[in-house]
């Protein structure tokens, strides 16, 4: 705990990605309960002692929860089901890590504790939602990270950070507050600097609940398990740009192709591919399930205009969309969104897994919300620029960013290793395997100094 705490002091000033920390003495005072149980020969589990910081969207029972707004600021008096069972693993939780406003957008900033900046370059922005999560973890002030995603907020905060961040299959980490049943889009995850301490977190926040009617059966001990495996023979599908129809900035497509090699190093075939689904009509279907559920989340805060002023215009957008879409159109998204899965199901069916960058651009000025334009094309939404963690989200798919290195002007990015819904553990031993042989992740930040 001293140790991290040092770390804390060291870097976070320089990055504001832990906030609400709690006061030393009592983490202190935390450490030396753990040690004297372990003294006991008492372990309450592999985080036993470890400080954990949790994403500051989740309820945290007499830990400030702000999800990034003055509306919803507060000191809840229970755990969300993940983060109780971390608290139950023996992990210390610290504090917590910052989040965009409500999670909206893949931008760290908010009016309540100011901007995140990325942990290699602290002019440029650390992604979201996650970003604080992602940026603690590579300036090592946490030694693992919660995080969750609905639009590649667990993959493109860990893609412009240089670490790993997982999407689960939807119903893998149970959820027991909010919509049960029909705003499957958001999941919680874990993030780690190596894929098996990320799985060994997942095999903490997975598991069914009874709180949650579509949590997933499967044992999550099979993910603290090796997951060392052969892959001669994987055939992978490269998904790339769709053909030019996403916009991305030069040089991310570059170094995901780079990356390749590595997959064939351990036997994998990748091979240039596309899905048989019009992916304009895939977005737009996304776009409308995505404000109905605002809508329905933050409707009566919108109509009270004193509470109206306290939202972001992104997030006034969002709800405005939904509270003017029929039903009989977010029925139709629907539809589409299930005519997509079909499509994912043909896709595997010819490959074991599918590759995609992780974000169509690098990290950028962290005083910019967000770009509005890549390549010359300009951006018609807030959230445009990170359509390519649509796919996943909108097939239920689990998805893993991995590091692929850095870009000429030193900023990191990332690619997306997808699998079919529910083969969570494949999609983490491909990971696994890339991992052992990658080198970007032992790249520290300056911040760091060439020791850490």
């Amino acid at each position: 705990m001293q140790a991290y705490l040092a770390k804390i002091e060291r870097c976070n000033a320089a990055v504001n990605a832990i906030v609400s920390l709690q006061p030393a003495e009592e983490l202190l005072r935390q450490a030396a309960q753990r040690d004297a149980e372990l003294e006991a020969n008492h372990s309450l589990g592999w985080m036993h002692g470890l400080p954990h910081a949790v994403k500051d969207l989740a309820l945290t029972k007499g830990i400030r929860t702000s999800f990034g707004s003055p509306l919803f600021d507060s000191v809840p008096d229970q755990d969300d089901i993940f983060v109780e069972r971390i608290r139950a693993s023996g992990a210390i939780l610290i504090g917590k890590t910052n989040a965009p406003e409500l999670g909206f957008g893949s931008q760290t900033y908010n009016t309540v504790f100011g901007t995140t900046r990325n942990a290699y370059d602290q002019a440029k922005c650390a992604g979201g939602s996650s970003g604080g999560a992602a940026v603690s973890l590579a300036l090592r002030m946490v030694p693992v990270a919660d995080g969750s995603d609905n639009m590649g907020s667990l993959r493109n905060p860990a893609a412009f950070n240089n670490v790993y961040g997982f999407r689960p299959s939807w119903g893998r980490v149970p959820s027991g507050h909010g919509d049960l049943f029909m705003n499957s889009l958001p999941t919680d995850g874990p993030m780690a600097r190596s894929v098996q301490d990320l799985s060994l977190l997942l095999s903490t926040m997975a598991g069914a609940d009874p709180r949650d009617p579509f949590s997933i059966q499967q044992d999550p001990a099979v993910f603290s398990r090796d997951l060392s495996r052969e892959f001669r023979g994987t055939r992978i599908a490269w998904l790339g740009d769709y053909h030019g129809y996403l916009a991305t900035e030069p040089g991310v497509l570059e170094l995901c192709q780079q990356a390749h090699d590595t997959f064939r190093t351990i036997g994998c075939q990748v091979e240039l591919t596309q899905f048989d689904f019009d992916p304009a009509e895939l977005w737009k279907a996304y776009v409308t399930l995505r404000q109905a559920a605002a809508a329905a989340s933050l409707g009566a805060d919108y109509r009270d205009p004193e509470r109206r002023k306290l939202l972001k215009p992104e997030i006034q957008w969002e709800i405005e969309g939904g509270l003017n879409v029929p039903a009989s159109e977010v029925l139709h998204a629907a539809g589409v969104r299930s005519n997509w899965y079909r499509a994912v199901q043909r896709l595997f069916s010819s490959y074991d897994f599918a590759l995609l960058p992780s974000a169509q651009v690098f990290p950028f000025d962290a005083g910019v919300h967000w770009p509005r334009a890549i390549a010359g094309r300009t951006m018609d939404t807030y959230h445009r620029w990170m359509e390519v963690a649509v796919p996943a989200t909108m097939g239920a798919l689990p998805a893993l960013n991995v590091p692929v290195g850095f870009s000429r002007a030193g900023l990191p990015m990332g690619m997306q290793i997808l699998g079919p819904r529910n083969q969570d553990i494949g999609v983490l031993q491909l990971g696994h395997a890339y991992d052992l042989k990658q080198s970007w992740t032992r790249t520290l930040p300056p911040l760091l100094g060439v020791h850490g």
